[in-house]
């Protein structure tokens, strides 16, 4: 993504989020402008336009807020036309275990996108997932054990039909220290939000490809660091025809 647009786009995602606090805007502005996978996503045109998002582990809802954003920019005639273009219609539910966060979103969100945008306080392995075409889970599918991802992926690839997208960013367990480091800063900033992780249940790179390949999907992997040290792989996993 070009730099301008970049910059240009994170402003206006971020810009809502003053209506609940300085520290709020900042935090999401710095997520939004220092996590590459926003832009990744958008480059290379991954979410198709009018799909029903389902969103776990979804904070303050900044996935939706920036293809909003980016959908708003590509309306109001701001969005370059040697860009690829954002995807237009999409609605997103998400579904956070930390009430908190959740609750925010919706306060920025919901009114700036009527309809467009559900955040609620919930257990992942508990959601529901019926009317989706996309489901997205960023950095938070190695919070539950082995047996409980396996389950949460059956009942993923059970709700989506053909040309079905499921989203995710994995550690990769082989990615020594980068690995290692991205573990640290992970149990740093759930101890913060008040949360105890006695351990991490993560996999190798290629053994999260061959599960999700065992269950009817084309995985696509792309490294997702950006300038960070860390071992992070985005999967874009859509079921075959």
């Amino acid at each position: 993504m070009q730099h301008v647009l970049k910059k240009q786009l994170v402003r206006l995602a971020s810009q809502p989020f003053k209506s609940i606090g300085l520290i709020d805007y900042c935090w999401a502005r710095g997520k939004l402008g220092g996590d590459p996978i926003f832009a990744a996503l958008l480059n290379q045109s991954v979410f198709p336009s009018n799909a029903r998002v389902i969103d776990l582990g979804c904070g303050r809802g900044l996935l939706a807020a920036s293809f909003l954003a980016a959908e708003k920019m590509l309306v109001d005639g701001q969005w370059p036309a040697n860009a690829p273009p954002p995807p237009t219609g999409l609605h997103f539910r998400g579904l956070e275990l930390m009430g908190r966060e959740p609750e925010m979103g919706n306060r920025v969100l919901q009114p700036l996108y009527p309809e467009r945008v559900q955040l609620a306080q919930g257990d992942m392995r508990q959601a529901d997932f019926s009317n989706i075409d996309v489901v997205a889970i960023l950095d938070a599918l190695h919070y539950i054990d082995y047996p409980e991802q396996d389950r949460l992926l059956d009942q993923i690839r059970a709700a989506l039909g053909p040309g079905g997208l499921f989203l995710t960013r994995i550690g990769n367990t082989e990615g020594g220290l980068r690995f290692r480091i991205s573990q640290l800063v992970d149990r740093f900033i759930t101890t913060v939000q008040g949360h105890r992780l006695p351990r991490m249940w993560c996999r190798p790179l290629a053994q999260w490809v061959h599960i999700l390949e065992a269950r009817g999907f084309d995985v696509q992997t792309k490294p997702m660091n950006g300038a960070n040290p860390f071992a992070n792989v985005m999967l874009v996993a859509r079921v075959r025809a």
